[in-house]
């Protein structure tokens, strides 16, 4: 279920950038705007766990690690994203390290994980990650 944002909300991302402006115009769909590099994905898929966006987060998967399907947690709130390094390895691949914070059922949860990127056919994926 994709939620939609007032031109004004800002961006779960953290960007302090409203939300049509930043991850937004990403999730608008397949064949617009592509992130432009690992962070921005990155930061778009954290968007796509808040807002419930399963269809981006499966588009945005390289297909060798992708899940058949993905089912999302009901009531998680996501409260936040630090992005603490975005290392670029060469012009295919890159890590993004990220700490997410979330809230299930009155319990605290922090995800930190390392997560590593491809490019191809000028597209970024989200590959996989060490939790940590």
């Amino acid at each position: 279920m994709n939620r939609h944002a007032a031109h004004d909300d800002p961006c779960p991302c953290g960007s302090g950038q409203p939300y049509p402006a930043c991850c937004g115009r990403f999730h608008a769909g397949p064949l617009h705007l592509q992130a432009p590099d690992a962070e921005a994905l990155m930061r778009s898929r954290y968007s796509a766990f808040v807002r419930g966006d399963v269809d981006y987060l499966l588009a945005t998967w390289h297909p060798s690690t992708r899940p058949a399907s993905l089912v999302l947690e009901p009531g998680v709130r996501w409260l936040g994203l630090e992005v603490r390094a975005h290392h670029h390895i060469d012009d295919e691949h890159a890590t993004v390290e990220f700490v997410a914070r979330s809230r299930l059922a009155g319990r605290a949860t922090r995800l930190h994980e390392t997560s590593r990127f491809v490019r191809e056919g000028g597209r970024w994926f989200y590959v996989d990650g060490d939790v940590g």
